[in-house]
């Protein structure tokens, strides 16, 4: 008897998980993929880390994207907009840390994404530094030490 009601069981647990993937297939592309990293710095570079710009405590207007090209050696960013649209002042920086060698900015009045802008790979001791910006909304970071 009670391998029988272990089998009803495991059978309505793998039937939930079968409505939950194919829920979870009919997800529009574009909900899950807003303001995803675009492919932007180009070929070869693989993101390393992210930093939200928030518009509010819960709302994230946009993403910077730190990748990292190990064939060119160089660090890349992008600010991306999680609802592409009108256009909209936006930003993004990137730069080493502690000491700033020459501060790699792209801004202006886009409705997608800013960037990309590269940074060689730091020498010891330094590490990257980025930020990003939408609209009036602003937020940095730090780290990646070689």
């Amino acid at each position: 008897m009670k391998s029988i009601r272990h089998k009803a069981v495991t059978a309505a647990a793998v039937a939930v998980l079968a409505l939950g993937g194919a829920l979870a297939a009919t997800v529009p592309a574009s909900a899950a993929t807003a303001g995803a990293y675009n492919g932007a710095c180009g070929k070869g570079y693989e993101v390393f880390t992210s930093t939200p710009v928030n518009s509010s405590q819960t709302t994230v207007a946009a993403t910077t994207y730190v990748a990292y090209s190990s064939a060119d050696k160089q660090w890349c960013a992008v600010t991306v907009r999680n609802k592409p649209g009108a256009r909209v002042f936006m930003e993004v920086t990137l730069d080493t840390w502690p000491t700033s060698s020459t501060l790699e900015r792209d801004a202006g009045s886009y409705t997608t994404f800013a960037g990309p802008v590269y940074k060689d790979l730091p020498a010891p001791g330094l590490c990257m530094t980025w930020s990003g910006s939408i609209d009036v909304y602003y937020n940095s970071d730090r780290g990646l030490c070689p």
